[in-house]
């Protein structure tokens, strides 16, 4: 377990003072700041800080990441692709319409000593520079063995009193031209699948599609990117929210519930906070975010052989999936952050290390 304090870092604001911890949903409507991560199998933390401050940036640490050459994959490039083919035929079977078949990559730390060759927050000021995003932030709670670097770009939910609001991505390419009629069609089941989701606790007639399939850029990648919103049901709060919506259908497929079998039967280990939720909650005033856990690297310090740096990838597969291409995808999503968490880092004097 790593010797420092508590803290979560989340849009220029920085959490401190860590007050109390739990796994109950139904705390984030009661009081105070929380920060919030939820295991792509359901395991919820929710963590209670009692001082928030504007901070910028996290300030360059001492981060020692993995060697480049020593990262494996759950899955290797023929286990991938056959189970895209394996897909394709649930799809022709009329199982599922949409899969999304993830690998989850990991690397021995090399300092695991260290806690400051070791932080999770010191990696969220690399990836700031090196991949920045809109839902990017820190979780660090060694004593709860929670330790999360994300650098996400897709809201998962988003409130402000009873607004709710949800913004899957669907569809990836290097540039614009590279997004294809395929992207677009699972952009479009994902987003039927939020709406249906959303609608379970949103008032009648209030789910609406503000955007849909929009352009996005971020570093190294574009993405269709939709909107879909709502106004929560009298009575309805954060636990009827995650109950309804998670976990987030850009990461399951479409029927979800179809596409949750399927992903148990192929993928041969748990995602954890990979495909997940991360973010914060600010239960004073009726807001918060929380992003879909992608671009997001955890600490594993329970793994065999010692503390381990892992990162998820995965890509959406139907019918008109080439296993080749999926595969290149989950490589091109990962790629970017594999280097940075890979690179030779500097010390806080600005000397390579």
């Amino acid at each position: 377990m790593s010797d420092l304090p508590a803290l979560a870092r989340f849009g220029g604001l920085l959490a401190t003072g860590l007050r109390d911890v739990t796994s109950d949903p139904a705390a984030l409507d009661s009081a105070g700041f929380w920060a919030v991560v939820a295991d792509f199998e359901g395991r919820v933390t929710c963590a209670r800080f009692a001082d928030v401050r504007r901070e910028g940036r996290p300030a360059p640490g001492r981060w020692r990441g993995p060697a480049a050459a020593g990262w494996t994959s759950s899955l290797d490039r023929a286990a991938y692709t056959d189970g895209v083919r394996r897909i394709r035929d649930r799809v022709a079977a009329g199982e599922v319409y949409q899969v999304n078949l993830c690998r989850v990559l990991s690397a021995p730390l090399p300092d695991p000593a260290d806690p400051a060759a070791t932080d999770a927050d010191a990696l969220t000021a690399l990836l700031a520079r090196g991949n920045p995003a809109p839902y990017a932030g820190t979780v660090r709670l060694p004593a709860h063995g929670v330790e999360i670097a994300t650098a996400s770009p897709e809201l998962f939910l988003r409130r402000s009193g009873r607004t709710v609001e949800s913004g899957p991505i669907k569809g990836t390419g290097r540039e614009a031209a590279d997004l294809t009629a395929k992207d677009r069609a699972e952009n479009v089941m994902i987003v039927d699948l939020v709406r249906n989701d959303l609608g379970r606790v949103c008032a009648t007639g209030s789910v609406t599609v503000p955007a849909l399939c929009a352009v996005e850029h971020h570093p190294g990648l574009v993405h269709y990117v939709s909107t879909v919103r709502g106004e929560l049901a009298p009575g309805a709060g954060w636990p009827d929210l995650l109950a309804a919506a998670f976990p987030p259908g850009s990461v399951t497929g479409a029927p979800k519930s179809s596409a949750l079998r399927v992903i148990a039967g192929l993928e041969p280990v748990p995602r954890g906070p990979y495909c997940g939720a991360v973010g914060w909650v600010d239960a004073d005033r009726g807001t918060g975010a929380l992003a879909v856990a992608i671009r997001t690297f955890w600490i594993d310090r329970a793994a065999p052989g010692g503390p381990r740096l892992c990162l998820g990838t995965g890509a959406g597969i139907t019918w008109g999936s080439d296993p080749g291409r999926e595969w290149d995808e989950t490589e091109l999503k990962a790629a970017r952050l594999l280097r940075v968490a890979s690179q030779a880092h500097l010390t806080t004097g600005g000397t390579p290390r």
